[in-house]
């Protein structure tokens, strides 16, 4: 890091400028506040996503039910269900229409998509139901919720040190702004006499 290779900033040198003492102290905050605070937020936010993501499953897995599904018919796949962005897509390979009876015991039947490669009639199959037996995604369990909150936190830390970063970037692109202006004032003031030392003018 900057800060490191800059320490000859904090030492006295009739060369140094108040701009260098600047960007060195920038660049050693910007550090403590890579090390230091990347971590808490990481923290904070994992453990807030991965409580809200455990009760989001827990409330998923009390109120989806898996139930048996018999299949009445095949049907023709239908460019919906071809959608390779679905996730139900990917683990269903056949569009069908079956009877199923929901939680609640009140007897269902649609289209739904089974995991069958070549249904017949009378099959069987698992369906993810809610309590009056729509038919819903497979619940979150505990462990792809954990894994989606640590994501989030590496996530939260990463773009925290970013921010971080960018805002030392900005502020030490300011200072070189500044020291260029001044280099430019200084230029024009010794411009006129530039060279004229010693020749008798």
């Amino acid at each position: 890091m900057r800060a490191i290779g800059g320490l000859w900033r904090w030492r006295h040198n009739p060369l140094r400028r108040t701009t260098d003492l600047v960007e060195a102290w920038v660049a050693l905050v910007a550090l403590l506040l890579i090390l230091v605070g990347t971590p808490v937020v990481g923290s904070v936010l994992g453990s807030f996503a991965q409580s809200s993501l455990q009760k989001s499953a827990r409330d998923q897995q009390r109120t989806r039910h898996l139930v048996a599904a018999t299949v009445v018919k095949k049907l023709n796949p239908s460019p919906v269900d071809l959608d390779p962005e679905s996730s139900r897509t990917r683990e269903a390979t056949s569009r069908v229409l079956a009877d199923w009876t929901a939680p609640d015991g009140t007897a269902r039947h649609g289209t739904v998509l089974a995991d069958l490669k070549s249904p017949h009639r009378g099959e069987r199959f698992a369906l993810w139901t809610d309590d009056q037996g729509r038919i819903v995604d497979r619940p979150l369990d505990g462990a792809a919720a954990t894994t989606h909150a640590v994501l989030a936190g590496f996530g939260a830390a990463a773009m925290t040190a970013g921010l971080i970063e960018g805002g030392r970037r900005l502020i030490v692109w300011r200072l070189v702004l500044r020291r260029y202006a001044r280099w430019d004032q200084a230029w024009d003031k010794a411009g006129p006499d530039w060279g004229r030392t010693g020749t008798g003018s």
